[in-house]
């Protein structure tokens, strides 16, 4: 099996215990992303990040449990990217940037990404991944300045996240199927095009919210 990108890995290079957990995960995200997670193993990663597996097990008891905990960091880096773009008067505004936050996310975070959307056969796993989409549309449900109950705000923010990773999944996929490409300034142009887009077509079904009678 290739080897997948180690970030920072050097194993004769001593690293604080924060740090070493940091590489761990970056690491171990680059090899569930290449591999899957049924097709990698503790000794995979522990190999691609330069260390033993008895120091890999230190930090992690398990398999499992690392990706769980590498389920939490992408949910928080992602909500995090979020909070900054829309942190911004205006919710038409507020829309368009969250979906280049979004993309640009996607974009310098691929790995992450494609795990995101790679929910192994393990149901425990998969409600984790689960989980995440919920949490984005409990962040966006808020944002959306509309005269409407709070179960139909929950409803509208679940149709824009679903169609915003509906996009996602086809651009990692296969971005040239539309238009776009992952490379250097032509993947932030194309970050900014598909922003365009569905903020547009998102803003035109939110903005005619109303409050049922």
């Amino acid at each position: 099996m290739p080897a997948a990108p180690s970030p920072g890995a050097n194993p004769r290079r001593r690293l604080s215990a924060a740090r070493r957990r940091r590489q761990l995960i970056d690491v171990a995200l680059e090899m569930f992303a290449h591999s899957g997670y049924e097709a990698t193993t503790m000794e995979d990663i522990a190999t691609a990040a330069g260390v033993t597996k008895p120091l890999l097990y230190q930090h992690f008891t398990s398999k499992r449990a690392l990706y769980l905990e590498l389920i939490d960091d992408v949910a928080s880096r992602m909500l995090e990217a979020l909070d900054a773009a829309t942190a911004q008067p205006g919710w038409r505004r507020r829309v368009e940037a969250g979906m280049v936050a979004w993309f640009l996310f996607v974009l310098h975070n691929q790995s992450a990404a494609r795990m995101l959307f790679d929910a192994p056969r393990d149901e425990e796993l998969a409600r984790g991944l689960r989980r995440i989409e919920v949490a984005i549309a409990g962040f966006v449900a808020p944002l959306i300045e509309a005269d409407i109950d709070e179960e139909h705000r929950r409803t509208a923010a679940s149709a824009v996240v679903g169609m915003t990773e509906g996009v996602t999944r086809d651009w990692l996929r296969s971005p040239a199927s539309l238009g776009g490409s992952f490379e250097g300034k032509a993947g932030e142009a194309e970050v900014l095009r598909l922003a365009e887009r569905l903020a547009g077509f998102a803003w035109g079904g939110l903005r005619s919210l109303h409050r049922e009678p």
